[in-house]
């Protein structure tokens, strides 16, 4: 039996741009793109109605913004995933675009091979940052001391505060298990305990939690 396209939706306020991109995912055979916005309003209304299994979202949008329309779809159409794309790198964006729900940061200098490859991993339920995003996170991280400055990221163990950095890194559990030595059953606890103590649902959140928590003002 054959597997069903992707359903993907684009929110691009360029309409080239918008073209560009449909015609690259369209092209591989097992992503269609069911639905097309130009605006945050035309994006809520449209995810609604087609109800994609990715949304790839501009941050920055003429009328409106992504993040917001990624707050709303996200309460309306929960199993939508959303994939934030966009040309800025912007701590407080992506800070933001994370708390609203969605569950990837890609830079639009990204080659389509690899966007191609984040909407696939995104609808398989991975969350993906950027590469230079990441390590943006990691920096921010690294240059603790501090996982102590805050109550909740206090309350975490030594091996729960390198999990929480690994999380951040983008790993899955099985990354994070083949890297410490740990089974992955362990790594999954190890995470639901993490989520518990920071008081959020998603490891996203967890992410956006520990980034905003340990950054250094110069």
């Amino acid at each position: 039996m054959s597997r069903q396209p992707l359903k993907v939706m684009l929110v691009e306020d360029h309409e080239v741009v918008r073209e560009g991109l449909r015609m690259v995912l369209e092209s591989t055979g097992d992503i269609t793109v069911v639905a097309e916005a130009s605006t945050a309003s035309e994006a809520v209304a449209n995810a609604a109605k087609a109800r994609p299994d990715v949304i790839v979202m501009d941050v920055r949008l003429l009328e409106g913004n992504g993040i917001e329309a990624t707050r709303e779809i996200r309460s309306l159409v929960p199993r939508s995933r959303v994939l934030m794309l966009t040309s800025f790198q912007d701590d407080e964006a992506l800070f933001a675009s994370i708390m609203a729900g969605a569950v990837g940061y890609l830079l639009k200098r990204v080659r389509s091979q690899e966007l191609i490859s984040a909407i696939r991993a995104v609808a398989g339920g991975q969350s993906l940052l950027d590469p230079a995003v990441t390590e943006r996170v990691l920096e921010q991280v690294r240059r603790g001391p501090a996982l102590g400055r805050d109550e909740k990221l206090a309350r975490l163990t030594a091996r729960e505060e390198q999990i929480l950095s690994l999380v951040a890194a983008g790993k899955t559990n099985g990354q994070i298990a083949r890297e410490i030595y740990l089974s992955e059953k362990t790594v999954k606890n190890h995470v639901s305990t993490i989520l518990a103590k920071l008081e959020v649902a998603r490891r996203t959140e967890a992410t956006a939690y520990l980034v905003r928590h340990t950054v250094q003002t110069v």
